[in-house]
């Protein structure tokens, strides 16, 4: 929408200043009434923790304004403002939507809050109305995202030194955490980092020797297939010197590196072999075990899982495997493609790492065969960053990270549809030739594309990063899962008869 009556930026920001009034003394009123007004009729709320005390979405005006006024009292906001630190109100295109979008702040009963709120509403004849409001607490009571840096920190030249405290941290002899992680990747860490800012004594434990073997073990040739401005960590942001895809190894040595800086406490070679809780006391007791199989009994008050989605891997069953006479690997074992120069290689799997795996298999010298389970959307790398387009809009992170998080889910849907159709068009002539191969294609769920695949099954798609023109070329040869009657010991049996041989089957 284009219109000459279209509102101008000081315009705009006095009628999202005088919204958030009037949303205040509807909070200070606590009557369904004084919402009502405030809302089109089709709206949607997100809260994250800032009312409810959960993460929940409502999606209709008398909902929304039930909602809000029964949980007003007890949220206690007030001085509800524009936020000075976070871009102006501005025009958006959210959903295929042109809107006012505005970021504020406010504060509450627990402690200081961030949001945001578009209209899409916005010429100068006609009242704001919001059509998606964010609420979402950052801190508690009168802490800050810094509290930790505000300890003192006298010189004792007599007692223990920076490095003594940190392993009496860590060792947790005397004293019990108060959180336990279970998990030390990006999340893990993350959270871990968080909760030490705010002064909770938080344990990190991890199955592997080192932090960062989750990403060090996997295969040579890994890169992250999403860019660096979307993979940042709290408060240590990647350098700007880095690549746009971070190499696996180049990322383990952050991990490494962050969990250090951030003197997160980690326990490495350590599981959890069970949890019990006590609803009396409020805690739960946890027997850790290490690598050389000792155990030790701890009572956090909070467990957090934090064991990513990917790390556990699947072996599906496939009729005759187990007669296989060649090697046969899960993806999670590969390592690199020059081992199996002149072999014959199946790869098993169309989503990243059977593509990624069978590419690094011929760039070895290897023949390789690509066998689809299932369709499989494909897009190109570039053009799978379409999604992530917000964060070069000229906006921080953070900002960033907030709209996404204010998008509800029916909203979220529908961008997704629209990017996944403009990805379909820029990526035309790539499908067309993989059809043209056989290759069985799908764009998600009513073509909501790859990011609701991920969230919904952890996979289905290919980050074309060349193997698709392998297999247009003929250079990867491919073989749907349903033309195999059952492997045997030199290979795969196909339902005509034939033998595809093969040295190596991985799993992916």
């Amino acid at each position: 929408m284009r219109s000459s009556t279209k509102r101008t930026r000081d315009e705009a920001q006095e009628a999202v200043s005088l919204w958030l009034q009037c949303f205040e003394t509807a909070c200070s009123a606590a009557d369904p009434a004084a919402f009502v007004d405030l809302f089109e009729a089709d709206c949607h709320w997100r809260d994250l923790l800032a009312f409810t005390w959960t993460i929940e979405t409502l999606g209709s005006r008398q909902a929304i304004a039930d909602r809000l006024a029964s949980h007003a009292h007890r949220a206690g906001l007030r001085n509800i403002r524009i936020d000075p630190q976070r871009a102006a109100p501005h025009w958006a295109m959210r959903a295929g939507i042109e809107n006012l979008e505005a970021f504020f702040r406010f504060d509450t009963a627990h402690g200081e809050g961030a949001g945001v709120v578009r209209f899409r509403t916005i010429e100068t004849d006609r009242p704001l109305r919001a059509w998606t409001l964010l609420t979402t607490l950052e801190t508690l009571q009168s802490k800050t995202a810094h509290a930790a840096s505000a300890k003192a920190h006298a010189r004792d030249f007599r007692g223990p030194n920076w490095l003594d405290l940190r392993c009496q941290s860590a060792a947790y002899a005397d004293h019990e955490p108060a959180v336990v992680v279970v998990g030390a990747g990006q999340a893990g860490l993350a959270i871990a980092a968080r909760l030490g800012a705010l002064g909770i004594d938080t344990l990190v434990v991890d199955r592997h020797k080192r932090v960062g073997d989750n990403w060090r073990h996997r295969y040579h040739a890994l890169t992250l297939h999403n860019q660096t401005h979307v993979n940042h960590l709290p408060f240590m942001p990647f350098p700007p010197t880095w690549p746009a895809y971070i190499p696996k190894d180049k990322l383990a040595g952050w991990l490494e590196a962050y969990a250090e800086a951030m003197e997160i406490n980690c326990w490495t070679e350590t599981e959890i072999a069970g949890a019990d809780y006590d609803t009396d006391s409020g805690r739960w007791s946890v027997t850790l075990r290490s690598s050389d199989g000792s155990d030790r009994r701890l009572h956090p008050r909070h467990i957090v899982l934090a064991t990513g989605v990917s790390g556990i891997p699947h072996m599906p069953e496939v009729p005759g495997l187990r007669a296989f006479r060649g090697t046969l690997l899960h993806a999670s074992q590969y390592q690199d493609g020059e081992t199996w120069q002149g072999k014959r290689a199946i790869v098993i799997g169309s989503g990243n790492s059977g593509h990624d795996i069978a590419q690094d298999l011929y760039s070895g010298g290897a023949h390789v065969t690509l066998v689809q389970r299932s369709p499989t959307m494909v897009v190109n790398l570039e053009t799978a960053q379409l999604p992530y387009a917000l964060y070069s809009e000229g906006m921080s992170t953070d900002d960033c990270d907030l709209v996404t998080a204010s998008m509800p889910l029916a909203l979220a849907r529908e961008t997704h549809k629209r990017l996944t159709t403009e990805a379909a068009r820029q990526d035309a002539d790539l499908l067309a030739g993989l059809r043209a191969k056989g290759f069985h294609l799908d764009f998600g769920e009513d073509g909501t594309g790859w990011q609701f695949k991920y969230l919904t099954r952890g996979g289905g798609y290919y980050f074309n990063v060349g193997c698709s023109e392998l297999i247009v070329e003929g250079k990867v040869h491919l073989r749907q899962f349903t033309d195999i009657d059952e492997f045997c010991a030199e290979g795969a049996r196909m339902k005509d008869g034939a033998v595809l041989k093969a040295d190596l089957v991985v799993l992916a």
